[in-house]
């Protein structure tokens, strides 16, 4: 089933696979540390959620996205949901989570202060978050879904705020990730060269969200047809944990309660 999110990177399109592998890492990465209540903040359509629920003894999922959550109660009836806008998470209690995950979503909220002090209200003492969002050194134009994208220390001073612990790494690519980060840099560069009025930094974000989401999805399916060996080459493994927060492609970040 098919759902509209805002920004929708498909487990099955081809088009789509190297953003799918990159986003499933952390998923792979974390599962082994999970244990005990686990709570997914922006579950989304469940990209990880059969890795997730194998790893702990409870899991929850919440999101924005009603009938989304609705088709998850379906499908996943032995597991959490539950439909809200966030910050506050105000159908959750105090205290009750070994984990929190929300991978690429704190990009998206607009109070993201309120959003990490409510983290931290609902996890256990010694419980831990991991957080995942793109690095905005890596980013070639502006997505006008993302609120804000953060340097690394700017993300790192606003969890410090609420987390005595905070641990930073990132998520790269090998060399097969970085060709086609490559052509599709110069791929998207053909589109950009003619926004001489700079109107991407310019215009309000929600004017430009569907021209956006058009011409990203008309990028990708021309990187598929110059390159469809490296586009449904790239896997999950292609990706890798760094301590190079300059040059890594997504922020990978745990903070301890």
């Amino acid at each position: 089933m098919m759902f509209r999110t805002t920004e929708i990177t498909s487990t099955e399109l081809t088009s789509d696979n190297p953003l799918h592998q990159r986003l499933l890492k952390p998923y792979i990465e974390i599962a082994p540390r999970l244990h005990g209540e686990l709570l997914e903040v922006g579950c989304g359509v469940g990209r990880g959620l059969e890795i997730l629920r194998t790893h702990c003894d409870n899991y929850t999922g919440i999101d924005k996205n009603a009938k989304l959550i609705d088709w998850l109660k379906g499908e996943y009836p032995a597991q959490n949901f539950i439909a809200m806008h966030i910050p506050p998470f105000a159908a959750l209690e105090d205290n009750v989570y070994d984990f929190v995950v929300n991978f690429q979503v704190i990009e998206h909220i607009q109070d993201d202060d309120k959003y990490v002090a409510e983290i931290h209200r609902v996890l256990k003492k010694g419980g831990k978050v991991i957080f995942t969002t793109p690095n905005r050194k890596r980013s070639l134009t502006r997505n006008p879904w993302h609120v804000r994208e953060y340097f690394s220390g700017e993300l790192i001073g606003l969890l410090r705020k609420y987390f005595p612990k905070v641990e930073a790494k990132g998520i790269a690519g090998n060399e097969k990730v970085e060709e086609y980060l490559a052509a599709n840099k110069a791929s998207v560069e053909k589109f950009t060269r003619w926004d001489v009025l700079n109107l991407q930094h310019r215009l309000p974000r929600w004017a430009l969200q569907i021209p956006y989401d058009v011409l990203n999805r008309m990028n990708r399916n021309k990187l598929q047809d110059q390159a469809e060996g490296l586009v449904t080459e790239i896997r999950d493994t292609d990706y890798y944990i760094t301590d190079d927060l300059d040059n890594c492609l997504d922020f990978y970040f745990t903070a301890t309660k």
